[in-house]
């Protein structure tokens, strides 16, 4: 299977629409659903953040905000947002001091609101880069769907551990720490996207993984639950076939980096080859079990 084809799930893209349509009718029960004009997967993407800020504003009394919210479904993204090779993105990079956390998620986070503004010009080019260069490697499907909002974090050099996360209430949304390198900015995009992919093709087609079963993981060196198992045998080959393509289109420290970053990736994967397929048959749907073993065999071979 095609890299670029594996990303192409029609059940996700039905839950898209259903979800976007939902949260637009509870936000504005009214008014008549107006799409974007970015595109399904990113309506998808901002009413989740349209929602998530209606609800806190909620909470916390604010109905100026509240009502900001209920009026522009699309977190008012068409306004925010920045043309890249894959269409309009969302590119900020906040105070790290304004992501709150909450009991939504483990980690901090950000919500597009009234006050959001567009990341720096060197942030924007950056990021455009990244996507280009993930595009042109045969990950722009997967991008152009499942990495809508990006939020650039701190800026480190390179050889520092890089932070990046997803959370699974801003679906379309990723965290990123980055070098200034959008070779290494783009491997990040898509390992978050490929978390963001799964988790959509996994609710899309109602498979709930039993994490009474563990399995060892070489990247956390520990048991892992079935879920993060699979998510991680999903998101690192990827990050491996994307390196395995860039590599000749880099040079330098860049190169090396990345070089030893697949070295050690194969490492880890093949130590995986017998639980794979084990944790495989946990998931239910056909389509989604061909995709993820598709990837997993061929990240293998490099």
């Amino acid at each position: 299977m095609e890299t670029s084809a594996v990303f192409d799930f029609p059940p996700t893209t039905r839950l898209h629409d259903e979800r976007t349509l939902k949260i637009h009718t509870i936000l504005s029960p009214d008014a008549q659903p107006q799409p974007s004009g970015l595109g399904s997967a990113a309506d998808y993407c901002l009413a989740h953040h349209a929602l998530e800020g209606a609800d806190s504003a909620a909470r916390s009394g604010e109905q100026a905000t509240f009502d900001w919210y209920t009026a522009n479904p699309h977190a008012d993204a068409a306004t925010s947002s920045t043309l890249t090779t894959l269409g309009p993105r969302v590119v900020v990079a906040p105070d790290l001091t304004d992501l709150p956390r909450s009991p939504i998620s483990e980690t901090p986070y950000y919500v597009l609101g009234p006050g959001t503004g567009r990341a720096p010009i060197p942030l924007l080019t950056l990021a455009a880069s990244a996507f280009a260069t993930a595009a042109d490697t045969g990950f722009g499907t997967l991008l152009a769907a499942h990495a809508v909002v990006v939020v650039l974090l701190r800026t480190k050099q390179l050889g520092q551990t890089l932070d990046s996360w997803t959370i699974t209430r801003l679906p379309g949304t990723v965290f990123l720490d980055h070098v200034g390198d959008p070779a290494i900015l783009a491997r990040d995009l898509i390992h978050e996207a490929g978390h963001n992919w799964l988790n959509d093709a996994l609710t899309a087609t109602g498979c709930k993984i039993d994490d009474q079963v563990t399995f060892h993981s070489p990247w956390k060196q520990s048991m892992r639950p079935a879920f993060g198992f699979l998510h991680a045998c999903w998101a690192f080959p990827l990050t491996m076939l994307y390196t395995a393509c860039v590599l000749e289109h880099t040079e330098g420290d860049v190169q090396r980096f990345l070089t030893a970053y697949l070295e050690q990736q194969s490492d880890h994967l093949a130590t995986t080859v017998a639980d794979h397929p084990r944790a495989l048959e946990l998931v239910g749907d056909e389509g989604l079990r061909e995709r993820l073993a598709a990837v997993h065999r061929q990240a293998l071979t490099l």
